[in-house]
């Protein structure tokens, strides 16, 4: 089986050369692409069936947008609707515009200028989606941009597709093909939409009352599969119809047990999609032109980042931000590769100037990763250039609003989940606050209800200053941009020294560059989440609530060293039986005929005579715990003792009767009834 031994190829060449690469800090990505370069028919030809690994690869696209469309849900998707529709138009036209002039100007023939447009419009998904996943970013302003003008990109390819013909001099597309072309795609939307909303959550529920793990896992897989299907039957790219099943998934109470299931087989074919992309290089056609295909790919790069970046400019995103969504958009596209293929099928390439865009292609996708990892200082760096305030995000959505005026007040930077709350507490507790906001229909939204918030980029000494952060009393950075946290510490410390600023971060990591830079206290979503969960659980075991709350504050004062090395002698016990093996906690029902009956716990001298100590007594329905020594006792009485086994035994005796009765049963803690 030569298929066989090619994936055995891949993927121990893959495991050596990651391996390598993480030595050295280069980025997953670039490795899985050199391993394309080495195996493929442009490189040691190690594998043979090329046809068959772009298969897995499309499985990796496949997979990758599904697991982010999991993570996603539709109201986050209408939340990026001007990204994605103004943001995402402007991109396209503004580098197309751009690309296809410069092509005019190298004496590129006309319909060829224009599919070089085309093709330098596209970003890839796959390699941006991958990247801002594994920094956890997605979810960052720059991070739902990017996406939203990705999804754009993506619809934007199939009205690219049917122009190509037309640009070979190939009339193949009747209007009513193309309008039944609409409709179809209209129609698997709407599939879509109400698939989310009835369909697949009650088949999914059918599923997992079956208890089968294979079966929902293949149910997963066959949704999956099948929307990215019908939405590439239907014109549209495979690549968007893995995010809208994943979209699909999202709306019901299963999506994190699918993401569960489906994150190894994420990793694993995504794999195949970058070594995939790396077979195309050809080092020959690299080697005859370096010098020219190195300026083509740096002159793609910069047109590509300054488009975007000017696109999202206009769309009213601050300038930091702009910088970090064009510099993530700066390669060519996986499916520009689909719309190459077509143009050099319609003979729009002239001479070598397919195997031109192949070698550019994948040097833009192998820059990608550094160019990321790289963006947010080189953004910084361009943040404090001397820009208007308008470039620089020191605005305020809406005219003519004032400077925040109030004193010894909270900023809170970010109005997500965490913002929201803590507006809401500082809200009840009647503490002043402002808020700072980078989604401008957010501010739009929050304002009309009557919130203090304010649209601009906290990084920004004048935003700051707007909400008065110079009289402000605490500071709460609750977003999810690393660096723009530490910038945000860095300069609200520098304009106020002695507010109190609190901060929330992913990264146990990022603790200590943050308290360098000004904040007083640093909360780690890693280990935070850990403390709770341990706090909670402590409280199960009968611990003290103040020795719990003491042993949470030493971990936060520690700086959660006690996590990362535990080494602390256990202070608890999994129950009273294993700390106090002598004691034991027994119910006793007070028999009609006992001799107790009327007496007092004082005159029963159960302590002082048998040395048993009396917790609580049930009567009825009322329970009353630690009894007065004057309570008397009553037939039926339910009492709850605690002492050494054969003290309790006696104590049993006086309450049963002069004649044989029913015996009490011991019980363990948290039993409530003997058995009688």
């Amino acid at each position: 089986m030569p298929f066989l031994g090619d994936i055995l190829i891949i993927i121990g060449l893959s495991a050596v050369v990651l391996y390598l690469c993480h030595r050295a800090g280069i980025p997953v990505v670039v490795g899985y692409l050199f391993t394309g370069i080495v195996a493929g028919p442009y490189g040691f030809r190690l594998v043979r069936e090329i046809e068959a690994v772009r298969v897995l690869a499309e499985l990796g696209i496949v997979a990758l947008l599904f697991t982010i469309g999991l993570e996603f849900s539709f109201r986050n998707l209408l939340q990026l609707r001007r990204t994605a529709l103004l943001g995402g138009s402007l991109q396209v036209i503004l580098t197309f515009f751009i690309a296809a002039v410069a092509a005019q100007f190298f004496e590129r023939p006309p319909g060829e200028a224009i599919l070089i447009g085309f093709l330098t419009a596209l970003s890839s998904t796959a390699i941006v989606m991958k990247l801002l996943q594994d920094r956890a970013e997605i979810d960052t302003p720059h991070g739902m941009s990017t996406l939203g003008i990705l999804i754009f990109q993506d619809l934007i390819v199939v009205p690219m597709m049917l122009v190509l013909p037309l640009l070979g001099g190939i009339i193949q597309e009747s209007p009513e093909s193309i309008l039944q072309l609409v409709a179809e795609e209209i129609g698997v939307i709407v599939l879509i939409v109400v698939g989310a909303k009835w369909l697949v959550p009650w088949a999914l529920l059918r599923v997992t009352q079956t208890r089968s793990r294979e079966l929902f896992l293949l149910a997963i897989i066959m949704i999956g599969l099948a929307v990215a299907w019908l939405t590439q039957a239907a014109g549209l790219s495979l690549a968007l119809g893995a995010f809208m099943a994943g979209l699909v998934i999202s709306e019901s109470e299963y999506s994190h047990q699918a993401l569960g299931n489906i994150l190894p087989f994420r990793d694993v074919f995504t794999g195949f999609f970058f070594v995939s992309i790396g077979m195309l290089l050809d080092l020959r056609d690299l080697a005859v032109n370096p010098v020219e295909i190195a300026w083509m790919t740096l002159g793609i790069i910069a047109v590509k980042a300054l488009a975007a970046t000017g696109a999202t400019l206009i769309v009213g995103l601050p300038l930091r931000t702009s910088l970090l969504v064009g510099l993530a958009l700066c390669q060519i596209g996986e499916f520009s590769f689909i719309l190459a293929e077509a143009g050099n099928k319609y003979a729009v390439f002239t001479g070598n100037g397919y195997q031109q865009f192949l070698a550019i292609s994948v040097l833009t996708m192998m820059a990608t990763p550094f160019i990321v990892r790289g963006a947010p200082h080189l953004a910084e760096a361009l943040s404090r250039l001397p820009f208007s305030g308008r470039l620089k995000g020191e605005r305020f959505h809406g005219s003519g609003l004032k400077a925040f005026r109030e004193t010894d007040h909270l900023v809170i930077v970010g109005f997500g989940f965490n913002g929201r709350n803590l507006a809401q507490a500082a809200r009840t507790m009647g503490i002043p606050y402002a808020v700072i906001e980078m989604n401008p229909d957010v501010v739009i939204a929050e304002r009309a209800k009557g919130e203090p918030i304010f649209y601009g980029d906290a990084t920004q000494e004048a935003v700051l200053q707007h909400v008065n952060i110079g009289r402000a009393r605490s500071l709460a950075v609750v977003i999810n941009d690393p660096a723009a946290t530490r910038r945000i510490t860095e300069l609200a410390r520098r304009l106020n020294a002695r507010a109190y600023i609190i901060v929330r971060t992913r990264f146990i990591q990022e603790m200590g560059p943050l308290k360098e830079l000004g904040a007083n206290e640093v909360i780690p979503e890693e280990f935070e989440t850990s403390v709770e969960i341990f706090s909670r659980l402590m409280a199960t075991y009968m611990l003290p609530k103040d020795e719990i709350e003491r042993f949470a504050g030493e971990i936060r004062a520690g700086g959660y060293e006690m996590l990362r090395s535990l080494s602390r002698e256990a202070t608890t016990c999994p129950g009273i039986e294993t700390c106090l093996p002598d004691v034991e906690i027994r119910s006793i029902r007070v028999q009609d005929r006992s001799e107790a009956v009327g007496k007092s716990l004082a005159e029963t001298q159960m302590r002082k005579k048998y040395g048993v100590t009396l917790l609580a007594v049930r009567r009825g329905s009322e329970i009353t715990t630690i009894p007065d020594p004057n309570i008397r006792f009553e037939a039926q009485d339910l009492l709850f003792t605690v002492g050494q086994p054969d003290r309790i035994a006696l104590v049993e005796e006086l309450f049963r009767g002069p004649s044989r009765g029913t015996r009490g049963t011991a019980r363990r803690a948290g039993s409530i009834e003997p058995a009688d």
